[in-house]
């Protein structure tokens, strides 16, 4: 298990994915395996967490958080707390299922305690009477938004680019969800660089609002969000994706989730397909783990 302090460094793998395409336009294309760092605590979450982590060490209180049924910040908070001594909530979107998902089967074995409320409840997170009853109900505690969406998460968001800073990449991609991970590398990319976000949700119209609250009073304009490789929606597939991780995977030897990571790989070989990148760009992509989404799907879906 990673020590918490020695978070900044982290010494992370970057793996060349190079094929016929790639040589074709004359662009270089890496992955940062982000997945690779720990097994349970997987990818950009443990970033996110870092700062609510270490305050949570410091007061000795409990962390509560929120996600669905299937969430990865769940299970990335409960890995992370149970390794850390930290005790968790976590509040589940729905009614309480006759069968559990893995997901939430593995925050149970990590010992986070689970409140399962409506849908309609669930919107009322953000209010400050819900969040005065969860003090009620729980005593003093500290608050992880859904996802780690906070400006200290983007905070912990931003030490990913002490893993790739003396790079020199003209590019880093990342897969878009809260916007949290986004902004982080935003924070700490050098200005020459395009930070690219690929949505994972389909028709994300608040992404501009929820950078500016992250960011303050950032102005460089040095990132995009590009849409349309979501695939249905969040946590949406078809054969098409299913079939693209597989080659990824024989291609490469690196495995990908369906939710996120795949989605952004998707676009980035399409969008050099389409020249979208200028000939000797240099491109990095970050695997944001989140593997054991993958468990969600069929036994032998996937070739890994």
């Amino acid at each position: 298990m990673l020590e918490l302090k020695n978070i900044k460094k982290i010494n992370c793998e970057i793996d060349k994915l190079q094929n016929d395409l790639t040589k074709e336009k004359k662009v270089s294309v890496s992955m940062l395996r982000l997945d690779k760092i720990d097994r349970e605590i997987s990818g950009n979450k443990l970033f996110k967490l870092y700062y609510f982590l270490q305050e949570a060490i410091t007061s000795n209180k409990k962390i509560i958080t929120f996600g669905g049924a299937y969430s990865n910040h769940l299970a990335a908070t409960a890995g992370a707390c149970k390794a850390y001594g930290i005790n968790c909530i976590g509040i589940v979107r729905g009614e309480e299922p006759k069968v559990f998902s893995h997901t939430l089967i593995f925050c149970k074995q990590k010992g986070m305690h689970l409140e399962f409320i409506s849908r309609k409840n669930y919107k009322r997170k953000d209010e400050e009477g819900f969040k005065k009853d969860l003090t009620k109900k729980y005593g003093e505690h500290i608050l992880v938004p859904e996802g780690g969406f906070s400006k200290e998460g983007a905070d912990g968001a931003s030490l990913i680019s002490k893993l790739y800073t003396k790079k020199n990449y003209t590019h880093v991609c990342c897969s878009v969800g809260t916007a949290t991970t986004i902004a982080g590398l935003i924070i700490s990319s050098d200005k020459v660089q395009q930070i690219i976000g690929f949505s994972a949700l389909k028709n994300i119209t608040d992404f501009e609002k929820r950078i500016k609250y992250l960011l303050k009073d950032y102005t460089c304009k040095n990132y995009c969000l590009i849409n349309g490789y979501d695939f249905g929606g969040y946590a949406k597939k078809n054969d098409k994706l299913i079939s693209f991780i597989n080659k990824f995977y024989e291609e490469f030897a690196t495995p990908i989730d369906f939710v996120y990571t795949a989605k952004m790989m998707f676009g980035v070989f399409d969008m050099i397909q389409k020249n979208y990148f200028k000939k000797q760009s240099k491109i990095l992509c970050i695997h944001s783990g989140g593997l054991q989404g993958n468990l969600s799907l069929p036994t032998g879906t996937l070739n890994f």
